[in-house]
């Protein structure tokens, strides 16, 4: 089981809404009809380590963003980074809330100029690898906005789209078979006080099971622990639009997300990935079943849905 990597930023940012790049979007938009062009930027400075079980790190690229980045190195599996790629233009397709991704260059000077650019395994140190890594966009400017990856009770309700962002993100996970708890960020405006929270979807990394690429379903498996954002299911109309997004997937869009993905993210057999959207495009019709399993599974995850 993977482990949460939360972003956490506390600072001052001028007062009023959060610019359009920094927020999710709308679930009024129309997805595209193929995911937005990746970009490749090169790492420019190193910022700090993040937590997590993959030991991403924070970098600031060549075009002023910064970016979560996991190597290929990591303590976890090659995979990871095949799997980050192809779940975030998959979630983009969608138009569910997530971080742009990015494919990340990172040149051996940096890591050898930043000594803390490395992964701890036990008593080893290992430098991170260079050349192609995957990135996340960050949030904002370290430095501008509070992200943070708990809310209580009454700041959660208050959050943006809270209901048909988590009922988004059950779907995605029920397709994608994500192995992990489902992982969220909520980033406002850190001087405006009154201001809500918006949302991120973030950490897919252990989707399609980690580095297995393949899909172990459970009935009690991607639930949200804070049931109170599946208060409003109330059936399937509740996970709409993005229950039919998924099912009327066409092939040549699914393919389309693990364009350029290199094969040394994809393990020793890097041809796998060519099955693995075979039976990611078989599972689209399949959610519905799954959701209806969770229902009924013992947690009960959603008290309103008769």
């Amino acid at each position: 089981m993977g482990r949460a990597e939360p972003y956490l930023c506390v600072c001052e940012v001028r007062r009023g809404r959060a610019p359009d790049s920094m927020r999710p979007p709308s679930i009024q938009n129309l997805p595209s009809d193929e995911p937005a062009e990746t970009p490749v930027v090169r790492a420019v400075e190193f910022i700090r380590r993040m937590r997590g079980a993959s030991q991403p790190h924070l970098l600031r690229a060549q075009d002023g963003d910064y970016y979560v980045v996991k190597f290929s190195n990591n303590p976890q599996h090659s995979r990871i980074l095949a799997n980050e790629m192809l779940a975030g233009r998959l979630a983009l397709l969608l138009d569910l809330p997530v971080r742009p991704p990015a494919f990340v260059e990172v040149a051996p000077e940096l890591i050898a100029g930043n000594p803390e650019m490395e992964f701890e395994m036990a008593a080893r140190h290992i430098p991170c690898a260079a050349g192609l890594q995957f990135g996340s966009g960050y949030p904002g400017q370290p430095g501008q906005f509070l992200v943070v990856d708990f809310l209580p009770d009454r700041l959660l309700r208050r959050a943006e789209d809270l209901a048909p962002v988590f009922a988004g993100a059950l779907v995605f996970d029920k397709w994608t078979c994500n192995c992990d708890g489902r992982q969220m960020i909520f980033t406002r405006p850190a001087a405006d006080e009154n201001a809500s929270y918006s949302p991120w979807m973030i950490d897919h990394g252990f989707c399609f099971n980690d580095g297995e690429w393949n899909f172990p379903d459970s009935p009690i498996r991607c639930l949200y622990p804070r049931r109170l954002v599946y208060e409003s299911v109330r059936g399937f109309q509740s996970f709409e639009p993005y229950l039919s997004r998924v099912e009327n997937l066409e092939a040549r869009q699914v393919e389309r997300c693990a364009e350029g993905i290199p094969d040394e993210w994809c393990g020793d057999e890097p041809g796998e990935i060519h099955r693995l959207l075979e039976r990611l495009y078989q599972r689209r019709r399949r959610v519905r079943q799954a959701l209806v399993d969770a229902k009924n599974s013992d947690l009960r995850p959603f008290p309103n849905w008769r």
